[in-house]
C-alpha cells in the first residue's frame, strides 16, 4: 500500500499516510482495510471510502468464497495446494520487503529503533497482547515527547526523500485537513448511522429467525469479534477457533487450520479466514435451508459484521484525526506507534518464514527458500510490482507440481 500511495501513485505523502497508519493501528478491525478507507476519505470524502473499503475487500473474499465452496465439495485439490505452496513463498518475500521499506522510513533516530526492536522482543519472545504493544509504545511517545522531544523526528514522519513539504503529492504534507472542524454532535450521528448500517443484518436475523438460529448466532459472535480484533488477525484468531471449535462446533480444528492456510495465500486482509468459518459452518449446519444457501448467507453475514466497523471508525474519527496533525506533542507520541508497527511487521515476516521455510520444524524446505530470495531481489533490486511477484510465485508452484507428478 506504501508503495503504491506513496511512492507510485503520489496520492497521499509519507507523513500523511505515517499519520493514517497510527490512527488505524489504535483501532481494532483490518488496520489495511481501514487505512484504504482512510485514504479513500482523504481524496473523495465519503463517496472514496465507501469505494476504496469495499473494493480492497471485495476481490480477496470472491476468491475465498470460490475457494471455500471448492473445499467443501471437493476436499483437499492438488493443483491448488500447488498455487499456494508458490504464493507462500512469494507473500514471504513481500512482507519481508516491506519491513525495510517501512523501517527506512520511520526509524531514523535510535528511539525509534529501540521501541522498535523492543516491539518485536515483546511479540515474538514473551508473547505479550498487541495491545500492550501498542499502548506502551503509546506511553513512551507520550511521556518522551514531554521529557526528551530531541529524541524524537524533528517533524512527525520525518522521511527520507519526501521533501521539505511533501511537494508533487494530491496530498501534499502542508495542505489543509481535509474537512471542517467537526463537532460532538456531527461526530455522534455518524457513529450512530453507521452502527445501525453495522448491526442491522445482525437484528434482523435475530428478529425474524430467533436467538438460535446459526446466522443469529455467527453474527452475533462475530459482532462482538470486530471489537476485539486489536492487532489484526493473528491477535484474534486463537480466540475465534477457540469458539468456532470448541464452544459453538461450526467446525472442526482441521478446518480451522486449513482456513488459515488458504487466507494466508490470497489477496485481501487474513481476517477473511473469519469468513470461511462462516461459510463451512453454514455449509455443515444449514438448518432449514440447503447447505449452499446457508453457507452463502453465513458468509456474508460474517463478512459484513467484520469489515463494516472500518466505515464507523474512519468517517466517524478520521474528520477528528485530521485536525491532530499540528499537534506537536501527539504527533511525538504516534511517532513511537509507527516504530512499533516496524518490529510488529519484522514479528509477522519471522513467524510466517518460519512456517514457510521450517515447515515441520525439522527440516528446511530449501525450494521455497529459493524461491522467497528470488521474489525478495526482484522486489528490492528490480522494483518489480507486488501482482507480478505473486502471479510468479504461483506459476513457480503449479510448474514445480507438475515437474513431480508422477506420469
Amino acid at each position: 500500500m506504501h508503495r503504491e500511495l506513496v511512492e507510485t501513485r503520489r496520492w497521499i505523502s509519507d507523513r500523511r499516510f505515517l499519520h493514517a497508519l497510527n490512527y488505524c493501528m489504535l483501532l481494532p478491525g483490518p488496520e489495511a482495510q481501514q487505512l484504504a478507507i482512510y485514504t479513500g476519505w482523504l481524496l473523495h470524502r465519503t463517496a472514496g471510502a465507501l469505494i476504496a473499503g469495499a473494493l480492497f475487500v471485495l476481490p480477496g473474499a470472491l476468491l475465498i468464497g470460490v475457494i471455500s465452496y471448492v473445499y467443501v465439495v471437493f476436499g483437499d485439490v492438488p493443483l491448488i495446494d500447488a498455487v499456494f505452496y508458490g504464493l507462500k513463498p512469494a507473500v514471504l518475500a513481500i512482507v519481508a520487503a516491506a519491513v525495510i521499506r517501512i523501517g527506512r522510513k520511520v526509524l531514523r533516530k535510535p528511539l525509534m529503533w529501540a521501541v522498535s526492536g523492543a516491539a518485536f522482543v515483546g511479540l515474538f519472545f514473551l508473547g505479550l497482547p498487541f495491545p500492550v504493544i501498542i499502548l506502551g509504545a503509546l506511553a513512551i511517545g507520550i511521556l518522551g515527547g514531554q521529557w526528551f522531544p530531541a529524541l524524537f523526528p524533528a517533524k512527525t514522519g520525518d522521511t527520507q526523500g519526501d521533501g521539505a513539504a511533501g511537494k508533487g503529492y494530491v496530498i501534499g504534507d502542508d495542505g489543509p485537513p481535509a474537512c471542517a472542524r467537526p463537532t460532538i454532535g456531527k461526530t455522534l450521528a455518524t457513529a450512530g448511522l453507521w452502527s445501525l448500517v453495522w448491526l442491522a443484518p445482525v437484528f434482523a436475523a435475530l428478529l425474524f429467525l430467533g436467538h438460535g438460529h446459526l446466522l443469529t448466532e455467527q453474527g452475533l459472535f462475530f459482532a462482538r469479534a470486530a471489537l476485539v480484533t486489536f492487532g489484526g488477525a493473528y491477535a484474534v484468531l486463537p480466540y475465534v477457533a477457540q469458539q468456532a471449535v470448541e464452544a459453538h462446533g461450526w467446525i472442526s480444528a482441521t478446518q480451522m487450520i486449513d482456513g488459515l492456510g488458504l487466507a494466508e495465500t490470497t489477496p485481501g486482509p487474513l481476517i477473511l479466514v473469519l469468513q470461511f468459518v462462516g461459510f463451512v459452518g453454514g455449509w455443515q449446519h444449514p438448518e432449514t435451508v440447503s447447505p449452499i444457501g446457508a453457507a452463502v448467507t453465513a458468509a456474508l453475514m460474517t463478512s459484513w459484521v467484520t469489515f463494516v466497523p472500518g466505515y464507523l471508525f474512519i468517517l466517524a474519527g478520521a474528520p477528528v484525526v485530521e485536525h491532530t496533525r499540528g499537534h506537536l506533542r501527539l504527533q511525538m507520541a504516534l511517532s513511537a506507534v509507527t516504530a512499533a508497527v516496524v518490529g510488529v511487521v519484522l514479528n509477522l515476516s519471522v513467524w510466517f518464514g518460519m512456517h514457510v521455510i521450517l515447515p515441520k520444524e525439522t527440516s528446511a524446505d530449501f525450494i521455497s527458500l529459493a524461491l522467497a530470495l528470488i521474489c525478495f531481489a526482484l522486489l528490492q533490486r528490480w522494483k518489480w510490482d507486488v501482482v507480478h511477484v505473486v502471479l510468479l510465485g504461483a506459476a513457480c508452484g503449479v510448474a514445480l507440481h507438475f515437474m513431480t507428478v508422477s506420469p
